[in-house]
């Protein structure tokens, strides 16, 4: 047990080393420019004294050169600029595995959250049994995803790991050596990488870390509550993204999905080879050592020869592997039985297909694709549609849907998205055959709006082979605040549709509903976006029920609060009975994989916390967890008032041009970071709907201003206030743990913000109201969420984690200032008649640069 406090373990093992190391980083020489290790802690003063006394970017990058060097020309200046760039993208990596080899020092590995403490509790509450039999039901299924808001390329991810490992042993020299390596190696890439590119990077986690910590828990539930007996339940899922997620990418093609399904495979494969080879040094004994030589040379040609396919199936791979148990047991007196059970395990968990890749278009593009189906079948002279479908109603086209089924011959489409879509659905068959059906077996119907989008996507896969025998799950994602209040009536459409029904039977009576916290935040704002969410799964699980469906959620979550992130399991913990909580289905993205993942310890911990959650939302706080009708019209009030104020303010005609011309918005295209672009349409107009989140929630993070993680949030409170019932809100945060878990994300998001960076901004004469107006309900939202939880600071119940953001924006701030610069003589050059075009070049440049420091450092800002 940890007898010092948290932030106190922080301060020794992550401040005090990160001040000694970064002391060392800076004296070292990587560049050309003398002594710039020298002058970017005094630029940073430059930069913290400027910002308290009201001066803008331009003031305090011009007032540093004035005063330290005046001798510079305007190239050695910008030169210099860039040279404090990379420093800082390097101090914000030195942190990072600082505050990695200490997470386990920090984060009390068996406190409350954890696995054991679970255990304890429930065996202080004699509910042992409860746990037992809970666990052989619940899931947790974390799902990678390959979203842009990961900066760093595979080369200083494996710098991060070696400086870990290097610093957790206080090994100075290797330190030293890997500071040196980093100052040199470089950050940006020159060019966009593939979608099977994301996915090798993403295949990396899986390899080096998911593969090691979800046996490790598994491993220790299996001993610790089931007292060393068989599982069925695999407990901890992987799903996949990136090479299966189409949805607005159109690189991701059939071949790169089927190339990403056959690496996964090969990987799991090297992994259980490492595994079989380490057994082999052990288990040296006669009936067990042929068995084991037979496994390792299988396991090395199918994973050095994809195309090999001579794995044996699954199921006789467990059995060889049990049989070698059974021998240990029987004959040899259990020796290395721990070794055997962990690789049994772990085929259990991962089987040949490592993670599930996820299938994910839009509702949009199937529409268009299906039409073109039905036109162009007709044309061929099949009747499997009558001549009138397009002009049938919607009850019509589902009684269709429903009964079709064909082999349909591809070659026949002349338009690219419906060949592309067909391909999709018979590649999954393919991968099934390879990987095993988790290999492929969900199919994401994004922006669904209606009953027939999800009929369409039945009715394609009846149509390519699958007749009426779907091995397949399709998921609608609702993702507007319209989408989710229509989601219950939706799904009922479906529930009483005997073809649709007759599918979910043969997939266990189960139903997975994805949400959309991203999009649904985008669309209506922070408070109305959980809210309509929590609403849209209590309806859903009330109608499922009904239908005799397990309804099972999964969250469209992204890294900061305002994208469904932040303190994710607090939220879980605060459901109650009305929501169905049999899984956990989540999607990790970007920097919050390697944040929250990227190491052993870091992983297990919040596979733990995930797992916790569940136990304790169905074991331990179900009361505490019940919204009484008066919470709920409270809720329901904030929600709408925080909705009114949002929408007026979405709808504020500077808006738009706000974000484009003041943001950093249309610079995340260039940061060649993901393969997806970074709005919808192709149409040069910005316009909100073809926005996507990340570029939309990481614009105003870069600002500082992190908007949708608050906006409303004051207006709502305000409005109990000035009508004398601000006590109302008060009960509702004591008494609702999902109410107290949205504040308490949100007060992240107004810990993360820093209005002085843009307060000259309130002097624009084009766009000066509109800061005041953001200002204003940021000053208003603070305020009262003080006064609501009592705190006289933000985050005060988590002062470790409020040190972390601390240190990390003080990091950054010179890189801000720098940004912030930089558009200023943007804006300056391109007022003027005839601009000099390589100079606004060089100042785009250092604007799209500084995106990645920021956007490392904050760790979850988009």
């Amino acid at each position: 047990m940890h007898k010092q406090p948290k932030q106190k373990r922080f301060n020794e093992n992550v401040l005090a080393k990160y001040q000694i190391y970064n002391g060392i980083f800076m004296t070292l020489p990587f560049d050309q420019i003398k002594k710039t290790g020298v002058l970017l802690p005094l630029f940073h003063d430059i930069c913290k004294d400027g910002f308290s006394n009201k001066k803008n970017p331009s003031e305090i990058v011009e007032g540093f050169f004035e005063t330290y060097h005046k001798d510079l020309s305007e190239k050695e200046k910008l030169n210099l600029l860039f040279k404090f760039i990379q420093y800082i993208e390097r101090q914000v990596v030195l942190f990072d595995a600082i505050e990695d080899a200490a997470f386990p020092i920090v984060n009390n590995m068996d406190g409350v959250g954890t696995l054991r403490n679970s255990k304890e509790t429930a065996s202080a509450e004699n509910k042992k049994e409860a746990l037992k039999k809970h666990l052989e039901n619940f899931k947790v299924r974390v799902v990678l995803t390959a979203h842009p808001t990961q900066f760093y390329p595979g080369t200083v991810l494996g710098i991060i790991t070696d400086l870990t490992k290097a610093i957790q042993k206080n090994d100075l020299l290797q330190i030293n050596q890997l500071l040196a390596q980093l100052g040199k190696t470089q950050f940006f890439k020159h060019v966009k990488p593939s979608p099977y590119d994301e996915a090798v990077s993403l295949i990396w986690y899986l390899e080096n870390v998911f593969y090691h910590s979800i046996s490790h828990v598994y491993n220790y539930i299996q001993s610790n509550i089931f007292d060393n007996k068989k599982i069925d339940n695999d407990i901890i899922n992987l799903g996949f993204w990136p090479g299966g997620d189409r949805d607005g990418n159109p690189f991701v093609t059939t071949e790169i999905t089927l190339n990403v399904a056959k690496r996964l495979k090969q990987m799991i494969l090297k992994n259980y080879y490492q595994d079989i080879r380490l057994l082999k040094k052990r288990l040296t004994f006669n009936g067990v050592e042929q068995t084991i030589n037979n496994l390792e040379n299988l396991l090395f040609d199918n994973s050095v020869n994809t195309e090999l396919n001579t794995m044996i199936p699954l199921d006789e791979f467990l059995g060889e592997l049990n049989q070698i148990k059974d021998i240990l047991i029987s004959d040899y007196q259990s020796l290395y039985l721990a070794e055997i059970i962990d690789l049994i395990n772990k085929v259990h968990i991962f089987g040949y297909h490592f993670a599930t890749l996820d299938i994910r278009q839009d509702s949009r593009v199937h529409h268009n694709a299906f039409a073109n189906i039905v036109n162009t079948l007709q044309k061929n002279g099949s009747n499997l549609f009558p001549q009138n479908y397009l002009d049938l109603s919607e009850n019509e086209q589902i009684n269709i849907l429903s009964k079709v089924a064909d082999d349909i011959d591809i070659t026949i489409f002349k338009d690219e998205m419906v060949t592309k879509t067909l391909s999709s659905i018979k590649a999954i068959k393919n991968i099934q055959k390879n990987n095993g059906e988790r290999g492929a077996n969900r199919y994401i119907i994004s922006n669904n709006q209606t009953a027939v989008n999800v009929m369409e996507t039945f009715a394609m896969f009846n149509l390519c082979g699958f007749e009426h025998a779907i091995t397949v799950d399709i998921i609608p994602l609702f993702e507007t605040v319209d989408d989710l209040t229509n989601a219950a009536s939706i799904m009922e459409k479906l529930y009483t549709n005997p073809a649709y029904i007759n599918h979910l039977k043969n997939r266990s009576n189960k139903q997975t509903v994805m949400l959309g916290f991203s999009d649904g935040t985008k669309d209506g704002g922070y408070l109305m976006a959980n809210w309509a969410i929590f609403k849209a799964k209590e309806m859903l699980t009330e109608i499922s029920r009904k239908y005799g469906i397990k309804v099972i959620f999964f969250d469209g979550r992204g890294g900061p609060p305002a994208r469904g992130g932040g303190r994710t399991h607090k939220f879980y913990a605060s459901l109650g009975p009305t929501i169905e909580n049999e899984e956990i289905q989540l999607t990790i993205q970007g920097q919050t994989i390697s944040s929250n993942f990227g190491t052993l310890d870091s992983s297990q911990y919040n596979i733990e916390q995930l797992l916790s959650a569940g136990i304790s939302n169905e074991l331990f706080s179900k009361s505490k967890n019940i919204m009484t009708t008066n919470d709920r019209e409270i809720m329901n009030d904030l929600a709408l008032t925080s909705y009114e104020a949002y929408v007026d303010f979405k709808n504020h005609p500077k808006f738009m041009p706000y974000l484009e011309r003041m943001s950093t918005l249309k610079y995340y295209g260039k940061t060649n970071i993901g393969s997806r672009p970074s709005k919808r349409s192709k149409s040069k107009e910005l316009n909100f709907a073809d926005l996507r989140a990340i570029p939309f929630v990481g614009s105003w993070s870069q600002l500082k201003q992190n908007v949708p993680g608050f906006y409303g949030v004051g207006t709502a409170l305000k409005k109990y206030e000035d009508n004398g019932e601000f006590d109302k809100v008060k009960q509702l945060y004591k008494d609702s743990d999902f109410f107290k878990t949205l504040i308490k994300n949100s007060m992240m998001s107004l810990s993360k913000s820093f209005f002085a960076l843009t307060e000259y901004m309130s002097k624009n004469e084009e766009f000066g109201e509109f800061w005041d107006i953001i200002h204003t309900e940021y000053q208003t939202s603070k305020r009262l969420i003080l006064k609501l939880s009592g705190y006289n600071k933000l985050m005060q119940n988590n002062p470790a984690g409020k040190a972390s953001i601390d240190i990390r924006e003080n990091i950054v701030l010179p890189l801000l200032t720098i940004q912030q610069y930089a558009l200023l003589k943007i804006q300056e050059l391109q007022k003027q008649e005839n601009p000099d075009t390589a100079l606004l070049k060089v100042y785009e440049k250092m604007v799209t640069r500084s995106l990645f420091g920021n956007i490392n450092a904050s760790r979850n800002s988009a």
